[in-house]
């Protein structure tokens, strides 16, 4: 029988469990910087323990000093990356006033203008439908200037945050055994083994897979930027980089990259003529990147999906799909590395089960 007390029992159970939940968000929230370097730094040390590796077993180096070794170059590159392409990506980004939501407006408005006129000489009169859906109105362009004053705000107040990244990375590199002592000691015993060996296993399979996706959105930028500079765009770099750092969201950053490659072409060529000038270069540009994306799906994923995280194509494009349709953009982004870690567990922990023996017989 249900009584007054057992309600009351309930009624302050259930509220303290809401009390806890709603505090552990309130801290995660106040320590999301925090969190945020720590995945950060995972992610680094993912890409630079392979080198550190390599410096230990080839080269015969003392942990420590691979270590150094192994940080000295991962900073060099960081801060060559800082020094090469933050003052080329500022200065390209102002030129092509994409620092300014209000410029942007009127170029598009003078693009359209253009277009208009180019209608209007083929007696197709746009004129009424761009009056009446008043277009330039209803784009909001707010998302250019946000998506590039981000990434340089991030990087232009990355002093502390990167100290600190560097110097998580180093201890997360250093002391690994260190980290695995311990993790094995808070380790249930009958699961100690399991665990440990899906630990091994992504970090080997995460380690290849960043690896990949640099050398692959480093691949996609030099040949974004090769087509850019065939045809004489103006401001090549800074398209071409804005495309390459679209392509981390996996099947519709490229289509985003394409648009935005198109509109971006030819607001930097607003000064010709519509007709012998913006349009055929922006076409030429739309099929050499095309042919970059043919190229990338073909050759680069591929190897970079089946050969890293030891997934079928088909595999991964379903699981990035599902998580788009769950999570947004930032599900696509993370799906194949979770989505590796999901089967590394389920092969551990069930290796008999026929579905996870098909799914993960190349692991």
């Amino acid at each position: 029988m249900i009584t007054s007390k057992i309600i009351a029992n309930g009624i302050v159970r259930a509220t303290l469990i809401i009390a806890a939940i709603a505090s552990l968000l309130f801290f995660v929230n106040q320590i999301q910087t925090i969190i945020l370097y720590l995945i950060i730094s995972l992610i680094l040390t993912l890409i630079a323990n392979p080198l550190v590796k390599f410096l230990k077993r080839k080269l015969k180096f003392p942990n420590t000093m691979a270590v150094v070794v192994t940080m000295i170059i991962l900073v060099s590159i960081l801060f060559g990356f800082i020094m090469m392409f933050i003052p080329l990506v500022v200065s390209q980004g102002e030129s092509l006033s994409l620092l300014n939501t209000k410029e942007i407006e009127n170029n598009i408005i003078e693009l359209v203008n253009k277009i208009n006129t180019f209608l209007a000489s083929h007696n197709i009169d746009a004129g009424n439908m761009l009056e009446t859906t008043n277009i330039s109105s209803k784009l909001n362009f707010n998302f250019i200037p946000q998506f590039l004053n981000s990434i340089l705000g991030t990087l232009s107040s990355f002093g502390v945050g990167l100290a600190s990244v560097l110097f998580i990375v180093f201890f997360f590199l250093k002391d690994t055994v260190l980290f695995m002592t311990g993790i094995k000691k808070i380790l249930p015993d009958e699961h100690e083994e399991k665990i440990i060996n899906s630990l091994d296993k992504i970090n080997a399979l995460l380690s290849r897979y960043f690896i990949g996706l640099l050398i692959q959105l480093f691949i996609v930028f030099i040949l974004y930027l090769i087509v850019l500079l065939i045809f004489g765009v103006e401001n090549a770099f800074i398209i071409a980089f804005l495309c390459a750092v679209l392509n981390i969201i996996p099947y519709i950053g490229p289509l985003i990259g394409s648009v935005v490659a198109a509109i971006l072409t030819m607001i930097s060529n607003l000064g010709g003529d519509f007709q012998s000038e913006i349009l055929p270069t922006t076409i030429y540009v739309m099929i050499g990147f095309w042919i970059v994306q043919l190229i990338d799906n073909n050759i680069s994923q591929p190897v970079i999906f089946s050969k890293s995280v030891k997934s079928h194509p088909l595999e991964i494009f379903l699981v990035i799909l599902a998580s788009g349709f769950l999570f947004g953009i930032a599900g696509m982004i993370i799906a194949v590395p979770f989505y590796t870690i999901l089967k590394v567990v389920a092969k551990e922990f069930f290796p008999e089960n026929k579905i996870i023996k098909i799914v993960t017989k190349d692991i």
